[in-house]
């Protein structure tokens, strides 16, 4: 008896669109460049196109699902109009969704995959902020930003602001 897998109407996910790169012909590689790019290929060179389009599924997937990037512009934006000055570090420190947070930890690597929604996907669970992600591999309250390494120690920004000022 053979079974048949039915076929999905969601289209595949980015990664799986540039993992099948290598298997497409190069007249399909070709469509795929016109398609995304527009003209004609500017090399035959398939690993420079094939870099090149999977950079472009990239881009087009998830420019559209960021909308933190274009609140913090925004904020940034009004703060200069209101201050004239641009502040050197926005607070926000989330990453832009599908950045993959690598940590080790006692000697077992951990990864973290930011969500379009602002959640963090890890080990297939759902959590809505990095502390929380922190205390289930620590067991103790951990500020995730410093655990995954998105902001130093407090410490070391304030001997770091210390040298600048001729302190110690």
């Amino acid at each position: 008896m053979s079974m048949q897998t039915p076929k999905s109407s969601m289209p595949p996910s980015v990664a799986a669109q540039v993992a099948g790169l290598p298997e497409l012909s190069m007249a399909e590689i070709r469509a795929l460049w016109q398609q995304l790019v527009g003209g004609e290929t500017p090399t035959h060179n398939r690993q420079f196109l094939e870099r090149r389009i999977a950079y472009k599924l990239q881009e087009v997937a998830f420019r559209k699902v960021d909308a933190n990037l274009l609140d913090r512009n925004r904020r940034r934006i009004a703060s200069l109009v209101e201050t004239g000055k641009v502040r050197k570090r926005d607070r926000d420190y989330r990453p832009a969704a599908g950045t993959v947070l690598v940590r080790e930890y006692k000697g077992v690597e951990y990864r973290v995959i930011t969500t379009a929604d602002g959640q963090y996907d890890f080990q297939g669970r759902m959590f809505p902020s990095l502390s929380m992600i922190a205390r289930e591999i620590t067991g103790m309250r951990w500020s995730g930003p410093l655990f995954f390494g998105l902001r130093p120690p407090s410490n070391a920004r304030t001997k770091a602001s210390s040298k600048k000022r001729g302190g110690q």
